[in-house]
């Protein structure tokens, strides 16, 4: 036999209660005090990636640059931990400072999402371009260099707005097209000592970030007009 109607009145009261707590000014300042701490913890997971890097190219200098063995050697089995240990690894200051610049800016942006975030990114990113690099770079080569996560770290950028359909995500996606767009493209071309492989693939890997993170069509709902019913008493 279906319940009275005053059955209902638990569930609305419920609904209320949830409407009173979204509008309650401490859970808002909870909520954004949550949200700045993910911020700065996203911003000290760069700086530990950035700082690795520096620290790297020091040790890597000051041993004549040996430790690039440990880069990418296409199709050798024996040196797969390359694609770990090949963004951390640049050929000269030059290099790594070349790099450093756009791994910071874009990487700042990503980083305001948090830590897990950027850290899934990253990782994605390296793995796609590591792992094309290995599979198709020529014979008797090593790359090394953090420009395949750049490049994976723009294309996220440019099409994570497309998965999450968020207008300032679509906006910022457009800025860094704009910025970027044209260097994407010619570092696509062959050149001499440059690894279009790890570009390409660091970009493919960013379009597959932004597809694997996006939030779920049907995620926690921001605020629902229906309260779940009470069970019926048997």
């Amino acid at each position: 036999m279906a319940p009275p109607p005053l059955a209902l009145q638990p569930a609305h009261r419920q609904l209320r209660r949830r409407t009173a707590q979204s509008c309650d000014p401490g859970g808002v300042k909870d909520r954004l005090r949550e949200h700045y701490v993910a911020q700065l913890d996203g911003l000290r997971a760069l700086a530990a990636l950035v700082t690795i890097m520096w620290a790297v190219e020091i040790v890597n200098a000051l041993d004549s640059y040996r430790l690039d063995s440990d880069g990418i050697v296409p199709r050798s089995v024996g040196h797969l931990d390359g694609i770990v240990f090949a963004p951390f690894l640049h050929a000269s200051w030059s290099h790594l400072i070349g790099n450093t610049i756009p791994f910071v800016i874009l990487g700042v942006a990503i980083a305001l999402a948090g830590a897990r975030r950027l850290l899934l990114v990253t990782a994605i990113v390296a793995l796609a371009s590591g792992a094309g690099v290995w599979l198709t770079a020529p014979s008797n080569s090593v790359t090394v260099g953090a420009s395949g996560v750049v490049f994976g770290y723009a294309t996220y950028l440019i099409s994570r707005g497309l998965f999450n359909r968020h207008a300032l995500e679509l906006t910022l996606g457009v800025i860094v097209l704009v910025l970027f767009g044209g260097a994407l493209v010619s570092d696509l071309i062959p050149h001499t000592g440059i690894s279009w492989q790890a570009h390409l693939f660091g970009g493919i890997g960013g379009v597959l970030a932004a597809g694997a993170l996006a939030r779920p069509a049907h995620g926690e709902p921001r605020a629902s007009g229906i309260a779940r019913l009470p069970a019926s008493p048997r």
